[in-house]
């Protein structure tokens, strides 16, 4: 943009010092013609005086004569009887236009020459100048070279001045952009030192404005997910007083087990409302043992239903990017979308695969399949709820680096898998 500013400004300037001295110079060139032909008509004229008259002096013309003559202008007399008198010339039409009584200035070899007639008793003279070249530019070469050093001063002085005002301008957007991208980026205390021209400054301002309305309304919506899950606590207490109560020891411990899992899945949730997503930890877990663990927890309900839930996982670690915790509520909306969208009867399958540097989560069913391609969107479901668990997994596989794959398994049912990078 600095350049482009600069170049613009060189660009008009440009132009008006054409515009302006290239009339200057040939005004310049003009004038020091004029001045020599004057010079030259001065010189004529004085010669004149003594061509004409009844009985023309030849000594005191051949005085005049001498007179005038130098080392630029040359005088010659054209007297009627065919002699002539000073610097040897040959005869032109032009003289031949002037004898006929008219004065007039004529291009010459060399130079410019001024013709003045003369009428005497014995008819008429004509006096030749002879102004040449040199002095009918004299002067011109120096007053070009002065208006081409003005030029040169006026460019440089804008190109100058137009770049300070160019860097003052660009140092202006490139602090917006920049603090737009940490904005965009999702650092919401970013801020930008209003500056430049009042529009630039203004929109800096706003920029400002726009990025604490933006961190206001997130930090009530965390504040907002953050008091909703402590209130989940007292009904998560309750219950598990209610299931120290149970008298079967086994059923006890497999329930303690899932309210300890559901605590875990509040807390996260209140950890996650509190932090930027930029400020999580690096977490890391065994996608395979975390399958294996939700296959466990779901073959209850599909035994109870019928269903033919099968787990398929390799016997080695699959490292992903993630922690145990969002890996497993992510395949828990999933499976539960499965239950809760597809006939009782429908067999299920929970794999994990190793595919070059990827790790396949894969949740597939026998049911009827998606409807719509686009339903991993908030807010969007073929079947009239909230569409927030398809998200929820989305989000997952996005914060770890990875994608959501919606597809048709072989049977014809819905297959979804999690491609998340593996890791070491």
């Amino acid at each position: 943009m600095r350049r482009l500013l600069v170049l613009y400004g060189l660009a008009m300037t440009s132009v008006v010092v054409v515009a302006f001295l290239v009339p200057l110079g040939l005004l310049a060139r003009s004038l020091a013609e004029e001045r020599a032909l004057s010079a030259g008509r001065q010189d004529a004229q004085s010669v004149a005086v003594f061509a004409g008259g009844a009985t023309p002096d030849a000594a005191r013309l051949q005085a005049a004569v001498l007179a005038v003559n130098g080392a630029e202008r040359r005088t010659t007399v054209f007297l009627p009887d065919g002699t002539t008198v000073g610097a040897p010339v040959g005869a032109s039409p032009a003289i031949d236009l002037a004898q006929l009584g008219r004065a007039l200035t004529a291009r010459a070899v060399g130079g410019d020459q001024v013709l003045l007639p003369v009428g005497g008793s014995s008819g008429v003279a004509v006096v030749r100048t002879f102004i040449p070249d040199s002095e009918l530019t004299k002067g011109v070469e120096q007053s070009w070279l002065v208006l081409a050093g003005v030029g040169v001063v006026l460019i440089a002085a804008t190109m100058a001045a137009g770049d300070r005002i160019a860097s003052r301008l660009s140092r202006s957007v490139r602090d917006l952009s920049s603090v737009a991208e940490k904005l965009g980026g999702g650092d919401l205390a970013a801020r930008v030192e209003p500056s430049g021209p009042r529009e630039v400054a203004s929109v800096g301002r706003v920029l400002n404005g726009l990025g604490e309305r933006v961190a206001g309304l997130l930090a009530d919506e965390r504040e907002l997910v953050a008091d909703l899950s402590h209130r989940i606590r007292t009904p998560i207490t309750a219950l598990r007083l209610d299931v120290e109560l149970l008298d079967d020891v086994h059923e006890r411990e497999r329930m303690t087990g899932h309210v300890d899992a559901l605590v875990d899945a509040v807390d996260a949730v209140v950890w996650a409302a509190r932090h930027p997503v930029h400020d999580a930890p690096v977490s890391r877990c065994d996608a395979a043992t975390v399958v294996r663990d939700r296959g466990r927890f779901w073959g209850v309900l599909a035994a109870d239903q019928g269903r033919d839930l099968r787990v398929d996982v390799p016997d080695v670690a699959a490292v992903v990017g993630t922690s145990a915790v969002e890996l497993g509520a992510a395949l828990d909306v999933l499976v539960d979308n499965v239950f809760s969208h597809t006939p009782a009867h429908a067999a299920l399958v929970l794999g994990v695969a190793v595919v070059g540097s990827l790790v396949e989560v894969v949740v597939e069913d026998d049911g009827p399949g998606f409807v719509a391609a686009d339903l991993a969107e908030r807010g969007r479901s073929g079947t009239g709820s909230t569409g927030l668990g398809l998200d929820v997994a989305r989000r997952t596989a996005e914060r770890a680096g990875g994608r959501l794959v919606i597809g048709a398994g072989m049977s014809g049912g819905a297959r979804i898998v999690l491609e998340l990078p593996a890791r070491a």
